[in-house]
């Protein structure tokens, strides 16, 4: 097959996710909270993970027990805890440093609970209405 056209083309389509602070019942943001403390330089990073996360790209993110690690390769090692909730949204949970990695996993886990606790609370709540449509 000599000059035979042997290009293989390919069309990688990003599908935009919602990105979103957990906001807990009481109204406090754990992530937020994190995020406030860290200073200027640190802070554009873990702004710039965000974005990539919104674009689509999780590659630094690892995967585990229903929640995620992205990690950031800088400085003591930042980690962004997160959740997904379908494919369309990411929820913030919080951050922290390799240092403290252990606790703050289970602080993520918890708070992922929680969340889908509430969410099935809701939608619990919402199904009567429905029915009586």
């Amino acid at each position: 097959m000599a000059g035979a056209n042997r290009n293989v083309y390919v069309t990688i389509r990003s599908v935009p996710v919602r990105v979103v602070e957990y906001v807990r019942a009481d109204g406090t943001v754990p992530y937020r909270r994190w995020f406030d403390s860290l200073d200027a330089q640190v802070a554009a990073k873990v702004a710039v993970a965000s974005v990539r996360l919104s674009m689509g790209n999780a590659s630094n993110v690892k995967w585990f027990e229903g929640i995620g690690e992205y990690r950031i390769d800088w400085g003591p090692g930042y980690r962004v805890y997160l959740a997904k909730d379908g494919e369309a949204l990411i929820l913030l949970l919080g951050g922290g440093t390799k240092k403290k990695q252990k606790a703050d996993i289970e602080r993520a886990k918890e708070l992922h609970a929680e969340y889908k606790t509430r969410k099935k609370a809701r939608a619990m709540a919402a199904q009567p209405a429905a029915r009586k449509r």
